[in-house]
């Protein structure tokens, strides 16, 4: 049996008249006709007794009914979903390890409620079409397009001395335990802050990069300068204030020059109104 037969079938079983069912087909009665029967011999049973007016259904006819139904529900899915894909742009994005949660997942959001719609492909690191990172990660021969501003912070333990405080002045800080993360450049902003030639910064731990960092100090190895977003996402952190100038970053999307060229592309920049 085929979806054409399927089809055929439940109109004449729905309306209970073949000449009915034919007008809703869009199909000649004596087309139907021959369709219905071609089922039933493929079934080997009958499924409609021809009534002078209309026809009855047979029990065979009641059993295949539902699974008629199902049948030709999962084909419409299946066509539907395979439209859908067609239709979408396709559009490779990565994640920076050291953007916060909450920024990645208003991006995706964002790209989910674009239209025409985006076939994402969501891939870790520095990789894809475009990139959601912080400007300071960008290449040398990409494009940055910001999307938010946010402010460093110390994070502490909740259990640390330091949890209490509203702020902090970094140059007057004595704090024997630290956290760093030596590849990002916001380390030689600690340095400046606090003192290039600080014994504790010189015997800090170390982090690849500044979520690692936010887990070490969750974990109480020390404190740490990090952006607010990945402290506010750990609930075993206290973001505390800077005092004495504010260290800021910039997210967005860093992209080579062609990526403006991509409709999907396109279509994210108009609905993110940049």
């Amino acid at each position: 049996m085929d979806i054409r037969q399927l089809k055929a079938f439940v109109a004449v079983f729905e309306a209970r008249s073949i000449t009915t069912a034919a007008h809703r087909l869009f199909v000649t009665q004596p087309t139907l006709s021959v369709t219905i029967r071609q089922l039933e011999d493929e079934l080997g049973a009958a499924l409609f007794e021809r009534l002078p007016r209309g026809v009855a259904v047979s029990e065979e006819a009641r059993l295949l009914y539902p699974h008629a139904r199902r049948m030709l529900a999962q084909a419409e899915a299946l066509s539907k979903m395979f439209k859908q894909r067609q239709d979408c742009l396709p559009l490779r994005v990565g994640m920076d390890a050291d953007v916060g949660r909450r920024q990645l997942e208003i991006l995706l959001a964002r790209i989910a409620e674009t239209k025409p719609g985006i076939l994402a492909e969501v891939v870790a690191g520095c990789d894809g079409d475009i990139r959601l990172a912080a400007e300071d990660a960008r290449c040398e021969d990409e494009l940055f397009l910001p999307l938010w501003e946010e402010d460093f912070v110390l994070a502490v333990p909740l259990q640390h001395a330091l949890a209490a405080a509203a702020s902090v002045e970094l140059a007057l800080l004595d704090e024997p335990d630290w956290v760093i993360c030596p590849e990002h450049s916001s380390h030689q902003r600690l340095l400046d802050l606090h003192g290039g030639a600080s014994p504790a910064l010189a015997a800090a731990a170390r982090a690849g990069n500044l979520r690692l960092a936010a887990h070490m100090a969750a974990a109480g190895m020390g404190i740490a300068l990090l952006p607010a977003s990945l402290v506010e996402e750990n609930p075993a952190l206290r973001a505390i204030a800077l005092q004495g100038g504010t260290l800021t970053r910039r997210v967005g999307l860093c992209h080579p020059a062609q990526a403006l060229a991509l409709p999907a592309f396109q279509a994210l920049r108009q609905n993110l109104a940049i």
